[in-house]
């Protein structure tokens, strides 16, 4: 509203628009080509001055506000091409991600904020698409102050401190989307979050118009967890057994629901026991499937190409060879998926 307001004045102090009437783009079509020649020739040649007039005063705006609206810049095609260029063998994760943060954005006035959790063995990309979304929806990216990063290990090391943290997360998350509607917050390795901290979240998950005098319904979250992993391994290997693609694998709500009673009723997860999980407040539970040998090799020449050294078919094949893969009766996931991959390389090249 801010750069709308600026382009405004500028326009109404101009002594050439003094006495123009704007001309919607419905009564501009149909006028004929006597009435055109009648508007002031002049005045069209102006009309990309005052685009850059505007785009001027749009910068000057951001480099003297901080509003996140100014970096607030979503790039939904491009969040989409990174999704399926970059993660390997998770079908589920990308289709689940890139539909509901499409719906989210296009919907001026959300419900409620979209909230994703991520679940799966290490090493299978969920990490790697939460940065993503703050890549894709940031003009800086992942260094963005409105994205928000938290680790339990580092941020909520000690359980006796519950209370404490307690307090610390909401003035942290409240303080943040009082500043930023749009803000993204991503809580890492929630299978070590202390139990009962999470639900200091609920009243901005919710389905509220306004809490604490602020709309919290734009707000995106994002919790990464490895509760649910033997449920979606077993998935794989069902699919696997009967004969069944890979990419044949759906995404149904019966697995979705197993992944939300697992994460709710272990003791180790972030959502143990949680209003957050009872409550479903979480708008979808994200599978990563286990990777195979192939996915894994995908992932080694990826990173060679980034050095540049694409060509080393070598390499792929030692790196592929030194993983570990599980079950032990057919070896067909990679116990560590792509985590290992770069000091595996550093080890071959």
């Amino acid at each position: 509203m801010g750069n709308v307001v600026l382009f405004t004045a500028c326009c109404q102090s101009t002594p050439l628009l003094k006495n123009y009437s704007p001309v919607s783009l419905r009564q501009r079509s149909v006028l004929d080509g006597s009435a055109l020649k009648m508007f002031p020739r002049g005045l069209w040649l102006l009309f990309p001055l005052f685009a850059s007039v505007q785009a001027v005063f749009q910068k000057l705006y951001c480099s003297l506000s901080d509003s996140c609206e100014c970096d607030f810049r979503p790039n939904l095609r491009g969040l989409e091409w990174d999704l399926y260029k970059n993660v390997f063998g998770q079908h589920l994760a990308q289709d689940a991600v890139a539909q509901e943060v499409a719906q989210f954005l296009q919907n001026k006035s959300p419900e409620r904020p979209l909230v994703l959790s991520f679940h799966g063995g290490s090493g299978t990309g969920k990490t790697l698409v939460s940065s993503m979304l703050g890549t894709h929806l940031y003009g800086s990216g992942m260094s963005s102050p409105y994205v928000h990063q938290f680790v339990p290990t580092l941020h909520f090391p000690d359980a006796r401190r519950l209370e404490h943290y307690r307090r610390a997360l909401k003035d942290w998350v409240q303080g943040n989307l009082t500043a930023c509607a749009r803000s993204v917050f991503i809580f890492d390795e929630m299978d070590k979050m202390p139990p009962g901290l999470v639900d200091v979240l609920e009243p901005f998950l919710g389905p509220f118009h306004v809490v604490y005098s602020t709309n919290y319904r734009k707000a995106i979250y994002v919790f990464i967890s490895t509760v649910g992993e033997k449920l979606i391994r077993n998935a794989a290997l069902d699919a696997r057994s009967s004969g069944r693609d890979r990419d044949e694998i759906k995404l149904s709500s019966d697995l979705e629901d197993a992944i939300a009673l697992e994460a709710f009723n272990t003791n180790h997860s972030g959502f143990s026991q949680s209003r957050v999980a009872s409550q479903k407040l979480v708008t979808r539970f994200v599978p990563f499937l286990p990777l195979t040998r192939v996915h894994v090799e995908r992932c080694v020449h990826a990173q060679l190409r980034q050095r540049g050294q694409g060509e080393r078919g070598d390499v792929v094949q030692a790196v592929g060879d030194a993983m570990s893969y599980a079950p032990a009766a057919g070896h067909y996931f990679s116990t560590t998926g792509c985590k290992a991959v770069p000091a595996k390389i550093d080890l071959f090249l």
